[in-house]
C-alpha cells in the first residue's frame, strides 16, 4: 500500500525532475537508508559512502548474484547514479541533507562490476 502512495502522488514528481531511473531504484534506495539505519546502535546521518555500501549489501541481500543485474535494469550503473537518486529525494523534500552533503560524495566509492562481483564465491577464483 506505501508503495502504491508513493508511486501515485511523488512519482510524477520525481519523473518530471529526472527520470533516468526506474521507479523502483528511488524505493530501493529509501530502503537502503532504513537497512543501513537498522545495521546502527541508534540512528543517526548517514554519509554519502555509508548509504552506497548499504545500497550494496542489501542488493546483495536481496538479488544475490542478480543484485547487479537488477541495479543495471532500473539504470543504476555506478555510485554517483545513487548520488542523484538521493539528491532528488532530497529536492523534493523526501530526505534531508546535511550542508557538507555534496553528490561527490557518491562518486567513486566503488565500482559496480568490482564490488558486486567479489561476493560471490568465483570472485576470488583466478580467470583461466
Amino acid at each position: 500500500m506505501a508503495e502504491l502512495a508513493f508511486r501515485e502522488g511523488i512519482m510524477d514528481r520525481i519523473r518530471a525532475r529526472d527520470p533516468r531511473f526506474h521507479e523502483r531504484a528511488y524505493l530501493f534506495v529509501l530502503a537502503a537508508l532504513e537497512y543501513s539505519q537498522l545495521r546502527l546502535p541508534e540512528r543517526r546521518h548517514i554519509s554519502g559512502r555509508e548509504l552506497v555500501e548499504a545500497c550494496r549489501d542489501l542488493a546483495l541481500d536481496r538479488y544475490g548474484v542478480m543484485a547487479p543485474v537488477v541495479l543495471d535494469h532500473w539504470s543504476v550503473r555506478t555510485t554517483a547514479d545513487l548520488g542523484d537518486i538521493v539528491f532528488t529525494l532530497v529536492d523534493l523534500g523526501l530526505l534531508i541533507s546535511q550542508p557538507t552533503d555534496t553528490r561527490d560524495d557518491f562518486v567513486g566509492v566503488f565500482q559496480f562490476d568490482e564490488a558486486f562481483e567479489q561476493h560471490h564465491p568465483w570472485g576470488s577464483v583466478p580467470a583461466v
